[in-house]
């Protein structure tokens, strides 16, 4: 019978399993958020819990299939006392190859056990498995399993569609690697849209709520008609535009964008969005974007949301703000209500593009270039 090794880091340790492991292994495996991820058998049985740990978790390491930890650590809420806190293993895929795989107990979610346990992990598999890279998969929308991976370095690579089981059929899955000798830090930022308040606004990040009246909004004639294309004008419905919330959320996570709710400060209604995007590393720029619900225009309220996004553009980064240098805009010829928000939020016109912007009716149109910078601020009454 194989060994399984104890490896131990900040009060955090990888051991075999124990046949008192198997209330907390059961008390996961019931937990929703596991069921929701995971195709832990449903219902979940000591029974369930006891063959994974006497015998699965032992298996993969007399067949060298997967390596397999339980993880243990201090339940500050309970006078520190040591704890079943999950398992993590490396699935070894042959060739320096190997797959990260966790799953947390409740109780030590968001206290960042799994975090350090993972660290343990990988170390030990690029020193004493000798793996080349690695690999983490989660099904898509799986937001904690995505983060830790983001803070464990690993850079996300696509999305795998219909690649990994579900119990009704297949999920589409994220993917990322990390390579022996990378560091295990962020490759990229995550980008967060915090909460900015103004007069008559409030800017926050778009949820669920917000679903219906973005499907007024993108149905709505004038959003087609300037902002969309013919393949992006199709009929909008609820469970297209939560896809269309999920992906924008995996653009800032991959540092690529960032959007806010245009929001009524009293009822918290959704008027609109705005939107930046078209961040590259090393370049202190991005691109800004928006629109308004049909029954939130020519009130001010997309001009006052675009001057606020474009304030904290320019706030430096250790002051909470983007720290860009410039921001730019473009709006077609002939979008006059877009011209004059860009123009009364403090962008110039900077030149034209020609033809570069498809229509939904199919057309080409030149598009007017407007920028700001960051020393444009003292231009204006911020």
């Amino acid at each position: 019978m194989a060994t399984i090794p104890t490896l131990t880091d900040r009060g955090v340790t990888l051991r075999a399993p124990e046949d008192d492991d198997i209330p907390g292994s059961v008390e996961q495996c019931l937990d929703p958020v596991s069921q929701r991820w995971t195709t832990a058998p449903v219902p979940y049985t000591p029974e369930d819990a006891r063959t994974y740990l006497r015998h699965i978790i032992p298996s993969g390491w007399e067949t060298d299939r997967e390596w397999g930890f339980v993880v243990e650590a201090h339940d500050r809420d309970r006078d520190g006392a040591r704890r079943f806190a999950g398992t993590i293993s490396l699935r070894n895929l042959g060739d320096g190859r190997a797959e990260v795989a966790f799953g947390a107990h409740p109780w030590a979610r968001g206290k960042g056990i799994i975090e350090d346990a993972l660290r343990q992990l990988v170390r030990w598999g690029f020193e004493e498995r000798d793996v080349q890279s690695m690999v983490w998969l989660a099904r898509r929308g799986n937001w904690a399993s995505r983060r830790l991976a983001w803070r464990l370095g690993f850079t996300f690579e696509g999305t795998l569609r219909d690649w990994l089981p579900t119990r009704d059929g297949f999920s589409d899955a994220w993917a990322g690697t990390l390579r022996r000798g990378e560091l295990m830090e962020p490759r990229s930022p995550w980008l967060e849209a915090p909460t900015l308040h103004g007069s008559r606004v409030t800017l926050r990040a778009m949820h669920e709520g917000d679903l219906e009246r973005i499907v007024e909004t993108r149905s709505d004639w004038e959003v087609q008609h300037w902002l969309q294309s013919p393949r992006e004008s199709a009929p909008h419905t609820l469970e297209s535009t939560r896809d269309y919330l999920l992906t924008r959320a995996e653009a800032a996570a991959a540092g690529r964008a960032v959007d806010w709710a245009v929001a009524d400060p009293e009822t918290d209604a959704y008027l609109g969005q705005v939107s930046l995007f078209d961040f590259h590393p090393g370049n202190p720029a991005a691109e800004l974007g928006y629109w308004a619900h049909p029954r939130a225009r020519r009130r001010g309220w997309t001009t006052e949301a675009a001057r606020m996004v474009v304030r904290h553009c320019f706030v430096p980064v250790e002051d909470g703000g983007l720290g860009l240098h410039r921001v730019t805009a473009m709006a077609a010829v002939g979008n006059h209500a877009s011209h004059r928000v860009l123009e009364r939020a403090g962008f110039m016109r900077s030149g034209r593009e020609r033809s570069s912007l498809l229509l939904s009716d199919g057309t080409w149109v030149d598009a007017v270039v407007y920028d700001q910078l960051a020393g444009d601020r003292d231009r204006h009454d911020w």
